[in-house]
């Protein structure tokens, strides 16, 4: 697509929060639709804001008042509706203001103002879900916008709903290292990445670090871990790591992951959307463990396919024992050949251009310069 030209540029306002499994797909459509001259605002609440960091100067933050009903005594959720409807107040006046050519949400109870400002004011708006399953904000708009993109294929979608197939977005950082060339695992420093999701995951802090002590010392003297872990976790997880006499970098949040990924022999993650994106459009075998109490079972839609074309190994939470996760390990990191196969077939699954697809399909709701 040509840069938008002339002194009227388009404007895009991108809502989402809550996690990096929304914002790092809204990121990637800011950076898009910048590159094709559009102006970009992210509208989220202080929490998303956290995970803003890696959005480009150039995209104007609004930070609207919004909440959720998940967290919180009684009072606090009380006061959610009034707290989101200041929120629409207050994005309906930005909107007038600075009246924007399309509105795209990612979901999260941070996304409902623009959305519903945009919704109010009949202008062009769109939903994306990085998810096999719809969220409950997605849920809520799926049929008041023009067009429900899709990260994840199929995506269950309510009746009349159809949804366009675009892949989840992935960051330029991402981008950078599509399908980066597999070193297949060996006797020489093997990295082993272990994510848990933008928040971290307990169970994973649990198990991992006793499962990779199990393996033989010949495997083991070969492993270098990068894990993420939450900070309450931290100390806990290092001194596992030094018990087991394996080199590891463990830290809460690690702002690197497509590097650490791309160098990876094998990754051991939660399957969120985000993630699932990035080990495709890399290409790395893994070892996914669902969260087991996503309430629409999302994270299993999520990995479906991975399993399916045997890319990847799933084990889910009841059965995620050190015995049955270092029996995974120990398969992958012990048949070089059948590794290569599994990236080969993740980097299959990709969809590095997922961000062009979708900023085409925004450049089409808003329609041609004025």
């Amino acid at each position: 697509m040509a840069q938008v030209s002339g002194s009227k540029r388009p404007l895009a306002v991108i809502a989402a929060g809550g996690t990096g499994g929304h914002m790092f797909p809204a990121q990637a459509l800011a950076e898009e639709l910048l590159a094709r001259g559009w102006r970009v605002v992210l509208s989220t609440d202080a929490r998303g804001a956290r995970y803003a960091g890696g959005f480009p100067a150039e995209v104007e933050r609004r930070v609207v008042g919004s909440a959720t009903f998940a967290r919180g005594g009684v009072l606090a959720k009380l006061l959610v509706p009034f707290r989101i409807v200041g929120g629409v107040a207050r994005a309906v006046l930005s909107q007038l203001i600075d009246r924007p050519s399309v509105v795209a949400g990612f979901g999260g109870y941070p996304s409902i103002p623009a959305l519903t400002a945009a919704w109010l004011l009949r202008l062009p708006r769109l939903i994306h879900e990085q998810n096999g399953v719809l969220g409950r904000v997605n849920e809520v708009f799926a049929k008041r916008v023009s067009v429900v993109a899709c990260g994840t294929w199929p995506t269950a979608l309510p009746q009349g709903v159809e949804g366009v197939h675009t892949g989840n977005p992935v960051r330029a950082t991402v981008r950078e290292r599509a399908a980066s060339p597999y070193i297949e695992p060996g006797d020489y420093p093997m990295s082993v990445v272990v994510i848990g999701g933008s928040q971290g995951a307990r169970v994973l802090s649990d198990v991992v670090p006793a499962a990779l002590a199990l393996l033989p010392e010949g495997l083991r003297q070969h492993l270098r871990v990068a894990q993420q872990a939450r900070p309450e976790d931290l100390e806990r997880v290092v001194a596992a790591y030094d018990a087991a006499g394996i080199p590891a970098e463990v830290e809460s949040f690690f702002d690197d992951i497509p590097r650490r990924f791309s160098e990876a022999q094998l990754v051991i993650a939660r399957s969120g959307a985000s993630t699932v994106a990035d080990l495709t459009v890399i290409g790395r075998p893994s070892v996914l463990v669902p969260y087991a109490a996503a309430i629409r079972g999302e994270q299993e839609a999520n990995a479906r396919g991975l399993v399916e074309a045997e890319a990847a190994v799933l084990i889910r939470e009841p059965a995620f024992t050190p015995e049955a996760l270092a029996a995974a390990i120990h398969s992958i990191l012990t048949q070089p050949q059948a590794a290569s196969r599994m990236a080969r077939a993740a980097t299959a699954l990709g969809i590095p251009d997922a961000a062009g697809r979708l900023a085409d399909l925004a450049e089409h709701l808003a329609g041609p310069p004025s």
